[in-house]
């Protein structure tokens, strides 16, 4: 079965609270911006912006969300038995768009570039596209509940794009 309702292996290490648990995990760059991204002086503040730029306040927020859903994801993929190579090639999938997402604040904040951060973010956009294939394929519910995620990477670009080409 695979509709929401459908119940855990009793003997299967991994549950839904695992599962979420992986959205507690630190995240250096979100982290590290959640602490100093208001601090003045960071490159991003004197960058220009244009005037869908979300307000500083909202990432964190949004953030939680997109990370719970992706754990919730996750899970459902993961129930489908670790046993199928199928699962185990779309948690890997999922784990190199998680690591390219990180690199998202490396390139962008770290490097101070909005330019290779938005290469970058057109490879995560990829990697999240192939991702969620993979996960449609193995279970539905797990594909839709990515769809945020894309549409907030895809929001993210257009903001990087514009954000570069705004300063350059």
């Amino acid at each position: 079965m695979h509709g929401w309702t459908r119940k855990p292996q009793a003997n299967h290490p991994v549950t839904l609270e695992a599962a979420c648990f992986y959205r507690d995990l630190p995240d250096p760059g979100h982290s590290w911006l959640a602490f100093h991204g208001d601090r003045p002086g960071l490159m991003v503040w004197g960058l220009e912006k244009p005037a869908f730029n979300p307000p500083s306040f909202l990432f964190g927020p949004v953030w939680t969300a997109l990370y719970i859903l992706m754990g919730i994801s996750l899970y459902h993929v993961w129930m489908e038995g670790w046993e199928r190579g199928d699962v185990r090639v779309a948690a890997a999938l999922f784990c190199m768009q998680l690591v390219m997402n990180a690199g998202w604040t490396f390139f962008f904040f770290g490097l101070e570039s909005p330019f290779l951060g938005f290469v970058e973010i057109i490879a995560l956009w990829c990697a999240i596209v192939i991702s969620m294939v993979f996960f449609f394929r193995i279970r539905k519910n797990a594909g839709i509940l990515l769809i945020p995620y894309l549409l907030w990477v895809s929001f993210a670009m257009a903001l990087t794009f514009t954000i570069w080409t705004l300063n350059p």
